[in-house]
C-alpha cells in the first residue's frame, strides 16, 4: 500500500492515518508531496481524484481519501487489529467521537494551525476555539472515565489517532487543560509512532506561509 500525506509539519489529516499504520505495524510506502506549491494538485491528483491529501492507494490499486474513510477501510482490511474497540456500545462510541472531530472544531482549526515546529504560546485563544477547547477536554475525561485508560478506548485506536493533531496544536498554543487532559496528552504525545512523526516534522524545511501566520 502506499499512503500520500502533506508535509508533516502541517498536515493535520495526514498525520492521523500515518499513526495509525504505523501503531499498527501495517506495512505501507510514504509518499510525501509537498503542499501549497504550484505543482502541488496536479501531484496529488495522479493519486486521488480529490485532488488533497491524505489518499491510501491499497495493494490491489484502489483509491480510498479522507482521514476517516481511510481508517474505516483499514478496519475493515485488517479485522485481526482492533483499529476500533471490540465491544459495540464502546465502538459507537469511538465513532461519534472521531466524527465529531472530522466535522467540527473549525475555530481551532482556523485559529491554532497545526505547526509542530510552533511554540506559542496563548496564540489563537479566541472565544470561539477556548470553547472547542472545553468541549475536547470534556470529551476526553468522559472518555477517559469511561475506559480507565490509558487512552480513550483503553487501548491506542482511531478515535486516539484522529485526535492526535489536536494534541500536536496543544503542545504548540498551549491552552489550559485538565489535568486529566494534560495528561492523555502526554501520553499521545509519547506514542512511538506520534513521537516518529514529530521528529521528522521537526526535521522538514518546507514553508507553508499560511499555517506560519501569528494569531493573537
Amino acid at each position: 500500500m502506499k499512503l500520500v500525506i502533506g508535509d508533516k509539519n502541517y498536515s493535520s489529516w495526514s498525520m492521523r492515518p500515518w499513526v495509525l499504520l504505523k501503531h499498527f505495524g501495517i506495512a505501507f510506502e510514504e509518499v510525501l508531496i509537498e503542499l501549497d506549491e504550484p505543482g502541488t494538485k496536479s501531484s496529488i491528483l495522479a493519486f486521488s481524484d480529490s485532488g488533497k491529501v491524505p489518499c491510501l492507494v491499497c495493494d490491489d490499486g484502489f483509491s480510498v481519501w479522507d482521514s476517516l474513510a481511510i481508517a474505516e477501510t483499514l478496519a475493515e482490511r485488517f479485522p485481526q487489529l482492533a483499529l476500533w474497540p471490540r465491544d459495540a456500545n464502546a465502538r459507537s462510541r469511538a465513532r461519534s467521537v472521531s466524527a465529531e472531530m472530522h466535522s467540527g472544531f473549525g475555530e481551532v482549526r482556523n485559529h491554532m494551525p497545526m505547526n509542530i515546529r510552533k511554540a506559542k504560546p496563548g496564540a489563537g485563544a479566541t472565544p470561539g476555539a477556548l470553547a472547542d477547547i472545553a468541549r475536547i477536554d470534556a470529551l476526553w475525561r468522559e472518555c477517559l472515565a469511561a475506559s480507565g485508560g490509558p487512552f480513550l478506548f483503553g487501548e491506542f485506536t482511531i478515535a486516539d489517532a484522529m485526535y492526535a493533531p489536536v494534541v500536536m496544536r496543544f503542545n504548540s498554543y498551549q491552552p489550559k487543560l485538565s489535568p486529566e487532559a494534560a495528561a492523555y496528552a502526554q501520553r499521545v504525545s509519547a506514542l512511538p509512532a506520534v513521537a516518529e512523526w514529530v521528529e521528522a516534522a521537526r526535521r522538514e524545511t518546507h514553508i507553508v506561509a499560511d499555517d506560519e501566520r501569528d494569531d493573537e
